[in-house]
């Protein structure tokens, strides 16, 4: 039987139909695969970005105990510095929390991802505020010191380069120490380290009567030998006094020599830091011996008419590295500047204190 073209054309128009309708069913299982391919990769991408985000907020909130701890350690330090500094003084206590800083990137990242850390990234902020607040009022003492110092005659810069050339030790960083420090936190420590040189300088300075009864007979400098008359040069002051009268330290030290020396007859000298010593001499007996720790006012020896003497008295020298200096300057503090040496001798004589108790 012979098919008419008409049929053929339509059996092919049908077979075409049917390439197309599959072609466009792979097409779109093709598509429907590669979309569910897709989603399934976009799907593990958020699984894995959530597990992700679970495990920095369990980190985070493991880390808000070791913050909590950090800040409590440094609230505790802070108020040690408010303590040794300026004891009790309500004023300097006025400036805690007075006003907000920056916090640190540590708590701020906590911060970002605990609601409740909130509170700890506030507490830094105000303790920064406070470091920077309490740094002001270091350099405020501190300059009070220095010209202390000044009226003295002494240079502080020098003084302090002193101090800071006779240091050294190994490297012991500070337990808990994460690196983290704030530029206010930084400043302080420098500002601290600054002040407690100069306040251990101004304990040196030897501004304390040398003995109770204080009768000036020799002056420092130029003067006509007692014994020939010829010009000479009186390295000290001559205190005229009573045979066996206390003789006392001028400052806190150290006792580098107890013995003779020519001309001088019984002698001792103490050391009291940066570059300063002080020699009593002419003495009839001693209170202490080489190597002992002294404090301003403790006696250490008794008046006497050793060695070259016209009769009984103290001869009293202070030496700047070596150098003798006119001692009047000291010994004629004004009451000011002894106002700022007492406070430096309670501030340090309590932390050395402290330190005997922990000891």
């Amino acid at each position: 039987m012979k098919v008419s073209s008409r049929l053929q054309m339509l059996f092919a128009g049908l077979l075409a139909l049917t390439l197309i309708l599959a072609a466009v069913a792979t097409i779109f299982l093709a598509i429907t695969k590669y979309d569910i391919a897709r989603d399934r990769a976009a799907l593990a991408r958020q699984q894995a970005a959530i597990a992700s985000s679970a495990r920095n907020v369990t980190s985070y909130r493991a880390s808000v105990k070791e913050v909590a701890a950090e800040l409590e350690q440094r609230q505790e330090n802070l108020e040690g510095l408010v303590k040794s500094h300026f004891g009790e003084d309500p004023v300097a206590r006025k400036i805690i929390g007075a006003k907000e800083g920056k916090a640190g990137s540590k708590t701020s990242r906590i911060s970002a991802a605990i609601p409740e850390a909130h509170e700890l990234r506030r507490i830094e902020e105000q303790q920064i505020a406070f470091a920077s607040q309490l740094g002001d009022a270091v350099a405020r003492r501190a300059e009070k010191l220095e010209f202390a110092i000044r009226s003295f005659g002494l240079k502080p810069p020098r003084l302090i380069r002193q101090s800071r050339s006779a240091q050294g030790g190994p490297f012991i960083p500070v337990k808990g120490d994460s690196g983290d420090i704030s530029e206010e936190f930084a400043d302080l420590s420098k500002a601290l380290q600054r002040l407690d040189i100069l306040e251990n300088t101004m304990l040196a300075i030897p501004s304390g009567k040398p003995t109770n009864i204080v009768m000036l007979s020799s002056g420092f400098g130029r003067r006509s030998d007692p014994f020939n008359g010829h010009a000479a040069f009186h390295a000290g002051l001559d205190f005229r006094g009573s045979y066996g009268q206390p003789i006392l330290a001028a400052a806190n030290g150290r006792v580098t020599y107890v013995g003779q020396r020519s001309g001088y007859g019984n002698v001792v000298e103490v050391t009291h830091g940066h570059g300063m010593m002080t020699r009593y001499a002419h003495l009839s007996g001693f209170n202490t011996k080489t190597g002992q720790k002294v404090h301003r006012g403790e006696q250490i020896a008794r008046m006497g008419s050793t060695g070259r003497s016209t009769g009984t008295h103290l001869h009293f020298e202070v030496r700047m590295n070596g150098q003798p200096i006119n001692p009047r300057r000291f010994l004629e503090a004004k009451a000011d500047v002894l106002e700022v040496q007492k406070i430096a001798l309670q501030r340090v004589g309590s932390q050395d204190n402290d330190r005997g108790n922990r000891g």
